[in-house]
């Protein structure tokens, strides 16, 4: 996925919240992205899109996630530790919440394929 043209969309205090990627030559129409690359909604007009990030934050990087393709050991129930374009690193959820992070995990970003999805119990 050719993620050249994604806008990075950052907080006032220069956290980034998510990208937006051009549906349109001009980005009137935007796709909003979570910080995994995921879509939130469908597209919207420019602004409309950058407000819907800042609003939703970052959160829900705080939650547990599934991580499809890996091991029974990391399959439910895993903590994203790094989520940047340089890609994303998750680690156990339980091994995490003790401060030992055992074998870490990482995903392409931006996560196109779906891998990481929500856990049943964090999903909103």
């Amino acid at each position: 996925m050719d993620t050249s043209g994604w806008i990075p969309t950052t907080r006032e205090d220069g956290e980034t919240v998510g990208y937006l990627e051009p549906v349109t030559a001009d980005y009137g129409l935007v796709q909003p992205r979570n910080l995994l690359g995921h879509p939130v909604g469908g597209p919207a007009e420019f602004m409309e899109a950058e407000d819907l990030l800042i609003e939703r934050g970052i959160s829900e990087l705080a939650g547990r996630w599934t991580l499809r393709g890996v091991a029974d050991d990391l399959r439910d129930g895993v903590v994203i530790l790094e989520a940047s374009p340089d890609g994303i690193v998750v680690a156990h959820g339980d091994l995490a919440k003790a401060g030992i992070y055992g074998r870490r995990v990482r995903v392409g970003w931006p996560d196109a394929a779906g891998l990481l999805t929500r856990s049943a119990t964090e999903a909103h």
